[in-house]
């Protein structure tokens, strides 16, 4: 993946985006001629380039957090999986109604641990986008993940969870067949699952939709990601009934992993390379695969009972902290 913001850049990105790009038309300028050596200048650039990496991405608003959270060329948990699940084999279909793209489900290996894997796909192209519903999640993609979740119990296989999604789908159909019930049986079922289970944030953890693959053992957040009981532009709608004002409703939500982690709500942050996961695929990805290995290999040392009187305890006990403003 391209280190490169040639293609898209953030409004916040834009001055990065200007220097990087000069940088590469020199480069481009250095091959053609052969002779001309332009490295200071090259040099130079780069330099003003990481201390506005670091002045930039030191200063994220919850606005600017909420966009690089969303950002076209962060990785997906499609790419998550290909990458670091090996031999995975896929598992569709929630045997009532149909099979839901927009959640990825199927048995693999991480670092030699079999694993179940839960992701939601958010899709990259137009015609992928539509087929996985912009990674919102209808009734019968719940009913597949918590069918792969309760396969993984009976033979005692640890759940690993891809995050990434604005919400559940809200259309007519998803409400006939039971949204709200779909994901309120998994929040209930998966306090029962005897086995381990990891969920990791990659981009957007929006709501119950997040949720309903979310009652895990361990939360992770990545570190420009965000995770919340609802989207900027839902809440703006609700408290202003003006999506426009998202930003405003970002900042009051206070969006950020180490707000989350703060409040419980997740227990670690995976670093991501400065500027975020997309800048540098292989070290995010190197990142999300050495944390969720350290993770399982704790949860792998408890006992059943252990596992599901922890996860019990975790979620019973949010709520109960002192929030800072």
């Amino acid at each position: 993946m391209s280190t490169l913001l040639n293609d898209f850049a953030l409004e916040f990105e834009k001055p990065l985006k200007d220097l990087e790009n000069q940088i590469q038309e020199l480069k481009e300028v250095t091959n053609k001629s052969g002779g001309v050596d332009l490295s200071k200048e090259i040099k130079t650039l780069q330099k003003r380039v990481d201390t506005l990496l670091k002045d930039i991405y030191g200063n994220l608003t919850p606005w600017d957090r909420v966009q690089l959270s969303r950002h076209p060329k962060r990785p997906h948990s499609k790419d998550y999986i290909e990458t670091i699940i090996d031999d995975f084999k896929e598992v569709k279909g929630d045997r009532r109604f149909a099979n839901d793209p927009a959640i990825i489900t199927g048995f693999g290996y991480i670092g030699g641990t079999k694993v179940a894997v839960l992701g939601i796909e958010k899709g990259r192209k137009t015609k992928e986008k539509v087929l996985h519903n912009f990674g919102m999640p209808r009734p019968e993609g719940y009913r597949k993940a918590l069918r792969v979740m309760q396969t993984a119990s009976r033979f005692n296989i640890p759940v690993v969870a891809f995050v990434d999604t604005p919400g559940a789908y809200p259309g007519i159909g998803a409400e006939e067949r039971g949204q709200s019930e779909a994901i309120a049986t998994n929040l209930a079922e998966m306090f029962d699952i005897k086995t381990p289970i990891l969920a990791c944030v990659i981009g957007e953890g929006g709501s119950g939709g997040a949720l309903g693959i979310a009652i895990a053992d361990k939360v992770l957040m990545m570190e420009y990601s965000i995770y919340s009981v609802i989207s900027p532009e839902s809440c703006a709608s609700i408290l202003w009934a003006d999506p426009k004002m998202a930003e405003t409703a970002a900042n009051s939500l206070q969006l950020s992993p180490e707000k989350a982690l703060e409040l419980k709500v997740v227990d670690g942050i995976i670093p991501e390379p400065t500027g975020g996961a997309q800048r540098d695929w292989p070290v995010a990805m190197e990142s999300v695969k050495s944390s969720i290995l350290e993770e399982l290999s704790k949860l792998n040392k408890l006992s059943v009972q252990e596992i599901l009187d922890g996860r019990f305890n975790k979620f019973r006990s949010m709520g109960n902290q002192t929030i800072t403003q």
